[in-house]
């Protein structure tokens, strides 16, 4: 799989731009501000529908616009297939597929597989526990595109709960009856069960194929100075199965174990969307004992193991490295440019032509303000 051609219209810092691209290594060199990252934040748009730098739409239309337009042309066994996405901050946003609209966006997941590695996966060992559940998650819908339905109901149940509980909280509050509303929340109880346990099984599958990969990833780019390993962390207790039966009945039995204080907190307490992917270097968290060169390498790890994982599916995803050489020393430049050499596709930004290793000096497009040009 590659991307042949982007257009983009009224994208972040670009009115109008279209890039030609070709398999093997593009670097798209240009100042810090030029607009690198908006380039390839795009093609991570088309991937999974969302940005890995903002939590809404707005910002990825350009100051004045009153919406944006991702076009691209992939290329996958011999096929190619052209995706549209109109971006349209505060409205439904629009796709089409080989210039046929579909009824929902998330209809175009799949056709673009595509892996990105950037500064702010910094947070996925540092940060907070969405961050590693995102990382989860999107990886999923890489492998299997019907997730992408799972999370969307999973969300929407969650939504629909969390505002019976303030509900129920506020009524609480001024003396009322709360009988209708948790008869209503029982409801509400099934389908997050059903929808949460589907969702908690792809993540226990996922996780036991990722873990092997993670630790020989982590091993290549750290030069086997520590064991890498991940696991999984639920409120349901550890040791669980992929089994949704009973992740299922578990769900429900917890829910109930926990009405009072949900209904005490107005919030939604049981469920995957409080879950945590966990992080080890030996026998420690990574999290908190991880200094700044080991975060950035198992981060890094996480990435090349997603990337492995979806190879090993017989799926050959897009490589993207935004601004990655700069933050590495020299020794896990070369191993990383080891790792990645023999990618389908591989995008690689950078500040200036030589933080990049000489083994992937590929095609070199130079950006400005506004344009792309090969150089």
């Amino acid at each position: 799989m590659y991307v042949r051609r982007v257009e983009l219209t009224d994208f972040r810092s670009y009115e109008r731009v279209a890039v030609d691209l070709d398999p093997g290594v593009s670097v798209l060199v240009g100042q810090n501000g030029m607009g690198k990252t908006n380039l390839v934040e795009a093609l991570g748009y088309v991937a999974t529908l969302d940005s890995h730098r903002v939590a809404t739409d707005a910002p990825l239309v350009r100051a004045g616009a009153a919406s944006a337009v991702v076009r691209c042309a992939i290329v996958h066994d011999g096929r190619e297939l052209l995706v549209e996405l109109e971006i349209v901050p505060g409205k439904a946003n629009r796709a089409r597929l080989n210039r046929s609209p579909v009824r929902r966006p998330r209809e175009v997941l799949g056709a673009l597989r595509m892996v990105l590695f950037a500064p702010e996966d910094l947070e996925l060992v540092r940060g907070d526990p969405a961050a590693r559940r995102r990382y989860l998650d999107d990886l999923l819908v890489a492998r299997q595109p019907r997730f992408a339905g799972v999370r969307s109901d999973y969300d929407r149940v969650i939504k629909q709960r969390n505002a019976l509980l303030r509900t129920a909280y506020l009524t609480r509050k001024v003396g009322g009856t709360r009988g209708q509303d948790l008869s209503t929340l029982m409801v509400w109880d099934q389908h997050l069960a059903h929808h949460g346990a589907e969702l908690l099984a792809g993540r226990l599958e996922l996780v036991a194929a990722l873990g092997p990969h993670l630790t020989k990833a982590y091993d290549a780019v750290a030069a086997g100075r520590a064991a890498a390993a991940i696991g999984y962390a639920s409120g349901l207790g550890d040791s669980l199965v992929p089994d949704r039966p009973a992740l299922e009945q578990l769900l429900l039995d917890a829910l109930q174990e926990r009405r009072a204080a949900e209904i005490e907190r107005g919030v939604t307490l049981v469920g995957p969307h409080r879950d945590d992917l966990t992080l080890a270097l030996g026998d420690l968290p990574a999290k908190g004992y991880a200094s700044h060169g080991e975060s950035w390498s198992f981060a890094l790890a996480l990435r090349l193991a997603a990337y492995d994982l979806l190879r090993s599916d017989g799926i050959e995803p897009v490589l993207v490295l935004d601004d990655v050489f700069a933050e590495l020393d020299a020794g896990r430049r070369d191993r990383l440019a080891a790792l990645v050499s023999d990618a389908g596709q591989l995008l690689v930004t950078c500040a200036v032509p030589e933080d990049v290793p000489p083994a992937l000096r590929g095609a070199r497009f130079d950006v400005t303000l506004g344009s792309v040009t090969h150089d």
